[in-house]
């Protein structure tokens, strides 16, 4: 059965809220929630189908839009290939055009409608923040703190908690502390190399590296995010399969940290990516300044230690 070629639109405006289409009654699917969009035209591209589609069903002329995610998802009777744009700026108001029910929904509440299967890693991509900084090699727990609240102070709400320099003790007393003031800004702490969630009050995130996916089971229950080192497609296929809320694939460039390590490169990493049912970040030579060309790959956003530091 050959794949359904749709492109979908997360029609994003000023108050952070997303715009879903309710699908007809007694229709495939019907009464669930989407993004609007609809299927490519013979030789069509899918941002000109994205536009197309949303000019047709809402009204509205689509200004600027990047990249969000693609989805591949089989479902009973067929198979879809789900390209999604975010779409952050466009002309006229949204009208049901074809009479389907449209609701502005804030990100965080996106969870309470019961959506389409294909749908639900794009909420995913929508909460997760651009940026995911690495916490690493700053030397000391005064440094540790000082780069976290810099961190913070500059509006980071996710963060890898790795400091693999610190004795293991020093390691889960920062991570509570951090856990904590990154939850009441609204943030969470990812932490490595633990069985379970502690009971810190807060919500923490897993970050696996890439033997500890390849040996996993099923996805680790408890824990607010999980996430995985990637480093080959077989990996980020395998972080899909498991249900992880996303990857982390390096490296792309070349670093003086791991000099000998082959650099992925952005064809093989927009490749890559194409294939794979949840977001990646990148990782490996890469700053604040190479975020445009990581959403043009498809990629959620920049991760990384030294881009951070600063």
């Amino acid at each position: 059965m050959p794949f359904l070629h749709v492109a979908a639109g997360a029609i994003c405006n000023a108050h952070g809220q997303v715009l879903i289409a309710q699908r007809r009654a007694g229709g495939p699917q019907g009464g669930r929630w989407e993004f609007p969009g609809g299927k490519l035209k013979p030789g069509e591209s899918a941002y000109a189908a994205l536009v197309r589609e949303l000019k047709e069903e809402l009204g509205i002329s689509v200004t600027a839009a990047r990249p969000l995610i693609q989805i591949r998802h089989a479902y009973a009777d067929r198979k879809v290939h789900l390209e999604v744009f975010a779409v952050t700026a466009f002309r006229g108001r949204p009208k049901a055009r074809e009479n389907q029910p449209l609701a502005w929904v804030a990100i965080a509440e996106l969870a309470r409608y019961e959506l389409l299967e294909a749908n639900r890693p794009v909420v995913t991509a929508l909460e997760l923040p651009p940026f995911y900084p690495v916490l690493e090699r700053a030397g000391s727990e005064k440094a540790y703190r000082e780069r976290f609240k810099r961190l913070v102070w500059q509006g980071h709400r996710l963060l890898y908690w790795r400091a693999r320099d610190l004795p293991e003790a020093a390691y889960l007393r920062l991570a509570e502390e951090f856990s904590r003031v990154l939850a009441q800004a609204g943030g969470c702490l990812m932490v490595r190399d633990l069985p379970y969630p502690e009971p810190w009050g807060a919500p923490v995130g897993l970050h696996l590296s890439a033997r500890q996916l390849a040996a996993l089971p099923a996805r680790p229950p408890g824990w607010r995010w999980v996430g995985a080192a990637c480093h080959s497609l077989a990996e980020l296929r395998r972080a899909s399969q498991l249900g992880l809320d996303f990857a982390v694939l390096s490296p792309v460039r070349s670093t003086s940290t791991h000099p000998d390590a082959v650099p992925l490169g952005w064809q093989t990493v927009r490749a890559w990516i194409a294939w794979v049912n949840l977001p990646v970040y990148l990782l490996g030579g890469l700053g604040r300044l190479d975020l445009a060309q990581a959403w043009d790959c498809g990629a959620q956003g920049i991760a990384g230690i030294g881009a951070f530091c600063a």
